[in-house]
């Protein structure tokens, strides 16, 4: 029965890319390092079926499962000859797989080998910059091989009356064989380096049956005895000494009065927008934002404004710069239509290039899709108060996939809603309904959102009694995401409803 008989490969692998500038490890020395990964072998199925067909009654295998993959590891020490060639050695622990064949008449097959050993390798090396180089490696290996198998129902029956298709239950093997292999290595300083590596092994699966096992790995490498240069010493420039002077007179002193300015207080209007995904709009959320930015600018017309258009890495570095663009450039229409001289204003795109916040995370890429302005300071805030014309409630209202029923959790968000509205009866309501869904068309999504928002304003009006007159409903589909759908977080955040709760101007 045949253990082992080829490999897939299967990778661990890991690479840091440092800029700062450090020198290149030594020519020469000795060094040591360990590296850990993950290995495979592939389980030969047909042997094992062929080897329970021919065990003297016919017994079939129905099935079988494989554990063909494990933790590999080795522990390296070597002597770098010059900067194109080492010799290393050391342990390395290919791992342990292991099968279980089901059988008719009913019983099972179970068999398990371990593999370990010695390795001579040489090493060939080539530089590519400064700090990174290539690996190659040919090396002999001696290899220790464990087996162990073992029978129930038919099978142990079988073993029980001599007729043994395993043989040995805990057959091993330990002989000379050879390995190869490919790797990239980067020095971080001169004593310290990271590898990353592919390493093909062949072996004897303790059967007489030879196969390989790949093992793909990353690992650190420490250089002995690397000492930094000393700095070098400059010389010393020729003492010359000096002329004689004659003694000038003493200059009169001198009174200098500077001026100082009365300090002013300053106060500065500020801008900060988030944008949904993809959008370059103004949305309703950011209006109050903004018209408190006209009033700023109106009460101070000498001062200007830069509007700063921002994104996240999603998409190529050239779209969002066009995109970031084109967030700034609306800000700046929107202040025009707003009575703001355009000749005051600046628009500038910077697209993926000042994050501030991590772009890994959902709430890291929502904070860089950003409008910042930068105002011109003014020297007071007399009548810098507007009335409020617009908040904005977001509530977080999860619906089930492809439904448009309020959850009865959210009676009391809605209550409060309808609470606030009977407190303020010139105020009327907008709800906005949105979706993540990504099933249907964008007709569909548009449909879904509606309906939506239509069931939060007839709870509105149904339970609470607020006149149905004073309140709207709007479906935006998935035009305007919150976050991305790549997630269950992400989607979950995009199926929600906006209440916007506007005062009309008296």
């Amino acid at each position: 029965m045949k253990l082992v008989r080829t490999v897939g490969a299967f990778g661990l692998a890991g690479f840091a890319a440092l800029n700062a500038p450090v020198a290149a490890a030594a020519d020469s020395g000795w060094y040591g390092g360990l590296n850990i990964g993950l290995s495979r072998a592939e389980i030969d199925d047909a042997r094992i079926a062929s080897q329970l067909r021919a065990s003297g009654v016919g017994l079939r295998m129905t099935s079988i499962d494989d554990d063909d993959r494990n933790v590999g590891f080795k522990l390296l020490g070597g002597y770098k000859l010059n900067k194109n060639f080492a010799v290393e050695g050391g342990f390395f622990h290919l791992g342990e797989f292991s099968f279980t064949a089901q059988t008719l008449p009913t019983g099972s097959l179970s068999g398990s080998a371990k593999f370990e050993g010695l390795n001579l390798d040489a090493v060939g090396i080539l530089p590519f910059t400064e700090k990174l180089s290539g690996l190659g490696r040919v090396g002999l290996t001696y290899v220790w091989t464990k087996d162990k198998f073992s029978g129930t129902g038919a099978v142990a029956v079988l073993n029980a009356a001599g007729v043994n298709s395993v043989g040995n239950p805990s057959p091993r093997e330990s002989e000379g064989s050879y390995k190869f292999g490919l790797g990239l290595q980067y020095d971080f300083t001169q004593s310290l380096g990271l590898r990353t590596e592919w390493e093909r092994y062949r072996v004897n699966d303790a059967l007489r049956n030879k196969g390989d096992i790949d093992m793909f790995t990353v690992g650190l490498v420490y250089i002995f005895g690397v000492e930094k240069p000393a700095p070098r010493a400059e010389p010393a420039p020729p003492y010359v000494a000096p002329a004689p002077v004659a003694a000038a007179p003493a200059p009169e002193p001198v009174l200098v009065i500077v001026p100082i300015v009365a300090r002013t207080e300053e106060y500065c209007s500020i801008l900060d927008v988030q944008f949904e995904i993809n959008q370059k709009t103004v949305q309703r959320e950011a209006e109050e934002k903004l018209d408190k930015l006209v009033t700023f600018m109106r009460k101070y017309p000498e001062t200007t404004a830069v509007i700063e258009g921002h994104s996240d890495e999603v998409g190529t570095s050239a779209a969002n710069m066009r995109l970031s663009q084109s967030r700034a450039q609306s800000m700046v229409d929107y202040l025009a239509r707003r009575g703001v001289a355009r000749s005051r204003l600046q628009a500038v795109g910077y697209g993926e290039t000042r994050p501030i916040a991590d772009n890994r995370t959902e709430v890291g890429r929502r904070l860089n899709r950003r409008i910042n302005a930068i105002v011109a300071c003014a020297t007071d805030i007399e009548g810098l108060t507007p009335a409020p014309a617009r908040i904005t409630m977001a509530m977080e209202m999860e619906f089930d996939t492809n439904s448009a029923d309020v959850r009865p959790q959210y009676r009391e968000e809605l209550r409060k809603v309808a609470n606030f509205m009977k407190a303020n009866p010139r105020v009327v309501a907008t709800v906005e309904g949105h979706t993540s869904n990504q099933r249907g068309t964008a007709a569909q999504a548009m449909q879904l959102s509606q309906r939506r928002a239509q069931n939060v304003v007839n709870a509105l009006v149904d339970q609470f009694g607020v006149d149905r007159t004073r309140l709207f409903a709007a479906g935006f589909g998935q035009t305007r995401r919150f976050a991305y759908n790549t997630s269950a977080e992400g989607r979950q955040e995009n199926r929600r409803v906006n209440i916007i709760l506007d005062f009309p101007p008296s």
